[in-house]
């Protein structure tokens, strides 16, 4: 697939800022090494780092690999449930989504807090690798879905 003229003056930027930090700091060959391996982390991974430079916790990774290793030997049974809202939830919320969701499960649960203004409201709830969706964009693609198969060429059936 050819590179758009756009991504290429952005993978140039990127790369030009890589490497003129890397090489202040004497590691241009170690963060390469990094970058190589960098497309192998999951989206997971690359959201959580995210978030921990923006609140200037990279200085914690060391202490969150120990961490995740202790929970995996320690086989937690607390699930993980992602929760996609358009607005944040506030404190109330929260402990409903939190309550039902351990209750379903059998399990504590750890919120993971997702915000997206283009599911325009509802919830969607992801567990244990299945999405459950009651959003108003899911419930507006549902109406659109059942409209259009009940008219065909603008005739009711």
């Amino acid at each position: 697939m050819a590179t758009r003229h756009v991504d290429a003056e952005k993978v140039e930027a990127y790369t030009r800022a890589l490497i003129e930090a890397a090489r202040s700091e004497g590691r241009a060959n170690a963060d390469l090494v990094q970058w190589q391996h960098a497309g192998k982390f999951s989206p997971e991974v690359i959201e959580t780092l995210a978030a921990m430079q923006r609140e200037d916790d990279l200085d914690l990774i060391a202490e969150v690999a120990k961490h995740y290793k202790e929970l995996l030997d320690a086989h937690d049974k607390t699930v993980s449930v992602t929760v996609t809202t358009a607005v944040p939830m506030d404190d109330d919320l929260r402990a409903k989504v939190r309550t039902k969701a351990e209750r379903d499960l059998g399990s504590p649960v750890y919120l993971v807090e997702r915000v997206d203004p283009g599911i325009i409201g509802g919830i969607m709830l992801e567990v244990r690798g299945k999405r459950y969706d009651a959003s108003v964009r899911a419930q507006l693609a549902n109406i659109r879905k059942t409209l259009s198969a009940s008219f065909i060429g603008g005739e009711e059936k």
